[in-house]
């Protein structure tokens, strides 16, 4: 059996930078915490944890002085609470997120209603939203019905989606809404790593026979990155990590693919082809 690995996969520059940031502020501290998960991945928040970065969920459970915001970034109000308790504040939001917060807000400053490419209860944007005074919706379905005030609407996209589904949308949500619109901005703020890695198991679907996508199952980037491998017409199975790989699926393959979300650390991808070469043998 050979395993074939995508050109690109895992750690994207955001997720790298968040956890350099942290890893950087453990040698200055002992124990620091972080509001959230500081990336979408149990590996490498658990292998944070034992380094002594802890995950809390509210401002009232910080123990330290300061507290980290995650790469998904935080809502306005979170900033402002965190200003309050006079806690020092480690912004790990990647850079990216960030533009779209400022370009979210920047617009609805302009008057326009903002409408979201994306899940509504995905970290990313629900922060975003968090910067929109209530004048912003995140919706998948071009055809929900959403508030246009004046017919001034803007589009937007979760940074996690690639850029033909965000334009595939914008075109849809134009059709469906033609009849309501007078002006309307249409801005990518989809995020180029993203796609990349999504172009790449594309390549990688035209070498293997069966795909593993690791990564945790929160991770949006990476369930879209199964998803994209799966509409290839090559078997595909997203896996948190090497536990869940069933032996049967490579029975009779050939080549196998590996790739990896935004949020999959190298040693998750490792564990994986050594596992697989593990079951091979026996």
């Amino acid at each position: 059996m050979e395993i074939v690995k995508a050109d690109l996969f895992g750690f994207c520059f955001g997720v790298r930078r968040a956890v350099d940031i942290v890893e950087d502020k453990l040698e200055e501290h002992e124990k620091i915490d972080t509001l959230g998960p500081i990336v979408h991945n149990p590996n490498v928040v658990e292998d944070l944890s034992e380094k002594g970065a802890e995950v809390v969920n509210s401002l009232d459970n910080v123990n330290t002085d300061s507290v980290i915001i995650t790469a998904h970034g935080a809502g306005r109000d979170i900033h402002r609470d965190i200003e309050d308790k006079g806690l020092d504040l480690i912004d790990t939001t990647c850079p990216i997120v960030k533009k779209a917060q400022e370009t979210a807000e920047d617009l609805v400053n302009k008057g326009y209603q903002v409408v979201i490419y994306g899940e509504n209860d995905h970290t990313e944007v629900r922060n975003i939203l968090g910067w929109l005074d209530g004048k912003g919706v995140a919706i998948l379905d071009p055809e929900q019905e959403v508030p246009i005030p004046e017919g001034r609407v803007a589009l937007l996209s979760q940074t996690t989606k690639g850029k033909k589904y965000f334009f595939d949308f914008a075109a849809d949500f134009l059709k469906a809404n033609r009849d309501r619109l007078e002006d309307v901005k249409i801005v990518d703020t989809t995020c180029g790593e993203t796609r990349r890695r999504y172009e790449a198991a594309e390549r990688l679907a035209e070498q293997v026979e069966l795909i593993l996508v690791v990564g945790g199952k929160n991770s949006a980037n990476t369930r879209k990155l199964a998803e994209v491998a799966g509409n290839t017409g090559i078997e595909t199975h997203h896996i948190k990590d090497e536990t869940e790989i069933e032996p049967e699926w490579i029975d009779g393959v050939d080549k196998v693919g590996i790739t990896a979300g935004a949020s999959t650390p190298q040693s998750a991808v490792s564990s994986v082809e050594e596992t697989l070469l593990e079951i091979e043998r026996s």
